[in-house]
């Protein structure tokens, strides 16, 4: 690797100990490596931290067309979604708690697209023409699965096409999901009947008076605003939802490897 001017962005060798474990090694045959994957890496994290275009990375990195590539061949193997999984299993045993979660929490976020196309549609509650990211967390606010679709779809019928992801990954100790008075009504029942989950729908007390923090709501709404640092997450910029759903896995990747690198 030529030697550049470190950016703020870039991993630290911790933190790149930790990930690489996680990233695939070039396939064998072809033509031969030019750039290593730390590089790669460090451009898209360069990408997700700035929300700079990917034409626009600087020279210094390797050709943006080359990282693009890459992130498209991982998303399309869901390098994301492996790591985001085997991290956040690493963390939660480092908090003393087991590797699979007992309690979820379920809720969506509202963002505007731009020019670039793709599923969209309008949210009428949020006044918001664009996308949901509909999350599923853990009782610590760590990403279970993610699942982009278009902001006129309701969130109960988003979540009926979250909770199926959710149950794919095969947690088996997984009870209880909590979530807000929107998703409240048959999907309670059809969670249960489903994947037998009890969808705990946390209701405002009409007595309280002013902001009231709710039972289970808080978790979530934290691992919002940890998304909220990346600025190529503050709206939809992609053309394919998956996209969205790549960048939202990778967002959380970084932010546990960097957590995991501070106690190593």
């Amino acid at each position: 690797m030529t030697e550049r001017q470190r950016y703020d962005t870039d991993l630290s060798d911790a933190e790149w100990d930790i990930l690489k474990a996680y990233i695939p090694s070039p396939l064998a045959g072809g033509r031969p490596n030019v750039h290593e994957r730390r590089e790669i890496v460090n451009a898209i994290r360069y990408i997700l931290r700035t929300a700079a275009a990917w034409h626009l990375l600087p020279h210094d990195f390797p050709p943006h067309k080359t990282v693009y590539d890459y992130f498209r061949q991982w998303r399309r193997h869901g390098v994301g979604e492996t790591a985001n999984a085997a991290l956040r299993e690493q963390v939660r045993q480092q908090m003393g708690r087991s590797g699979e979660p007992q309690r979820a929490m379920i809720d969506s976020q509202s963002v505007k697209t731009t020019e670039e196309g793709g599923p969209r549609g309008f949210d009428g509650g949020k006044r918001v023409k664009g996308r949901k990211r509909h999350l599923v967390v853990d009782s610590q606010g760590l990403l279970l699965v993610a699942v982009v679709h278009s902001a006129g779809i309701q969130d109960p019928a988003g979540a009926r096409l979250v909770l199926p992801h959710l149950h794919a990954c095969g947690f088996s100790s997984l009870d209880q999901i909590y979530a807000d008075n929107i998703y409240k009504g048959s999907l309670v029942g059809w969670v249960k009947d489903q994947f037998g989950w009890t969808l705990d729908v946390i209701t405002r007390d009409p007595a309280q008076k002013g902001f009231v923090v709710q039972k289970g709501r808080w978790v979530i709404e934290r691992t919002f605003a940890w998304l909220g640092r990346y600025r190529r997450l503050s709206k939809d910029y992609e053309a394919l939802a998956e996209t969205s759903q790549a960048l939202i896995y990778m967002a959380m990747t970084f932010l546990m490897t960097h957590r995991l690198a501070l106690t190593h």
